[in-house]
């Protein structure tokens, strides 16, 4: 058992809430991406969502109706076996190369809970719930995966960076989406046009601050920009739902369909995102700055020798992934326990001793905007334009799904 699991194992002992302890497990695990994590994390949370709601009840299921549901629940079910379960099984499915940790960590949890017939009961109603999940996912347009190769060498057309083969995810723009009817309808608008102050403007920025070597960027902001590049929008927004549940005092049912709206919505935003990226095709700084000499604007000069901080990703620049996914989370974690007055430390094993603190979530969102510019792989409209889409993702998720059933007084 790896460090990571051991200390999942003794969460699980110590919170006595497998919803937050699954979620935190959950992300410990190798999903190969940013996306098929959020992917994987949207199918979990409503896996454990169906379940503890099928047994507490209080708000509309994700499958079926509240009329005649998908998934139902004997009397004295227990709704923390049902949560282990349904997080277990999906988990199992969507990452096989973990399922040994994975049977570890649920034979730990179940461990917590006394055996007996509500025992029992809540692992069949978990199992279910992901069962009936898994199968509404089924083919769901993660795999195969396609590949994109720009058509020409125009300017402001993506190009291939570093060790860049070929752009990937073309394939996600028609990922079935979690929440939304049709993410085709949820497209950034149109970048600045090459040529316009605002493009010059951003430019600049970006060739000052997101150098390999610059003068002109702090060290605290370089090494925030490596701590974003470390840290995953589900990584990040999920951290702040989990300590702003517990400083709350949530319920589990609350936190069940908090988690499962927020990851829905990153999951969804992926899917706008990548559909705007392969629609404008817009090349990444580096590329502009390298060959500014043809873009026509005496305020834009080239340097072919520039190096971002960080590699830049292998597909176009606009708009922004990270902008995007994290404005999705943020507008999900907003309407669901408003925006300030909170108390987040966003960490990462990988930056030992470094705790990021935030009392709102557009302060979360300003640090991973200034990251991406700084870290110099994207303009400031490509974060602007991601944390747009973003929110107009989650806000259409967030009124569409697992909504408060109004009981008659």
């Amino acid at each position: 058992m790896t460090l990571a699991a051991a200390l999942m194992v003794s969460a699980a002992v110590a919170h006595a809430n497998p919803v937050l302890d699954w979620n935190t497990f959950a992300l410990t695990l190798p999903a190969g991406n940013p996306f098929n994590q959020a992917r994987v994390l949207a199918a979990t949370q409503l896996a454990v969502f169906e379940a503890v709601n099928a047994i507490e009840g209080g708000y509309e299921p994700y499958l079926g109706t509240v009329a005649v549901p998908v998934v139902t629940a004997p009397v004295g079910a227990s709704a923390d076996a049902a949560a282990i379960a349904a997080a277990h099984t999906v988990l199992k499915a969507y990452l096989p190369g973990s399922a040994g940790l994975i049977d570890g960590f649920r034979t730990t949890s179940l461990g917590t809970i006394a055996d007996g017939p509500s025992k029992e009961s809540g692992i069949a109603v978990g199992e279910a719930a992901a069962a009936a999940i898994l199968a509404a996912r089924f083919d769901d347009g993660a795999t195969p995966a396609q590949s994109y190769n720009p058509s020409s060498n125009d300017p402001y057309t993506w190009q291939l960076t570093g060790s860049c083969a070929a752009g990937v995810f073309a394939n996600w723009p028609n990922l079935r989406p979690f929440g939304l009817a049709d993410a085709s309808g949820y497209r950034a608008d149109p970048p600045p046009a090459l040529g316009s102050t605002a493009y010059a403007k951003d430019f600049n920025e970006v060739k000052l601050m997101g150098r390999k070597i610059s003068t002109a960027r702090t060290e605290e902001r370089g090494v925030n920009a490596l701590f974003y590049a470390a840290s995953s929008p589900a990584y990040v927004m999920d951290m702040a739902a989990r300590q702003i549940a517990v400083a709350q005092g949530r319920s589990m049912l609350h936190t069940a369909r908090a988690l499962a709206l927020i990851n829905m919505a990153i999951s969804d935003a992926a899917v706008a995102s990548f559909g705007s990226k392969y629609l404008y095709t817009t090349w990444r700084p580096e590329t502009a700055i390298h060959f500014a000499d043809g873009d026509g604007d005496e305020r834009t000069d080239a340097d072919t020798l520039w190096e971002p901080l960080i590699a830049a990703p292998c597909f176009p620049s606009y708009p922004s992934n990270h902008g995007t996914l994290s404005g999705g989370g943020a507008e999900a974690l907003r309407r669901i326990y408003g925006e300030g007055g909170h108390a987040i430390k966003i960490t990462h094993v990988a930056f030992p001793g470094l705790e990021n603190e935030y009392t709102n979530f557009n302060q979360i969102e300003a640090d991973i905007s200034d990251a991406r510019v700084f870290g110099g792989i994207h303009f400031r409209y490509d974060q602007v334009a991601g944390a747009a889409l973003g929110r107009a993702v989650a806000t259409a998720v967030y009124k569409g799904n697992l909504r408060k059933i109004n009981k008659p007084q």
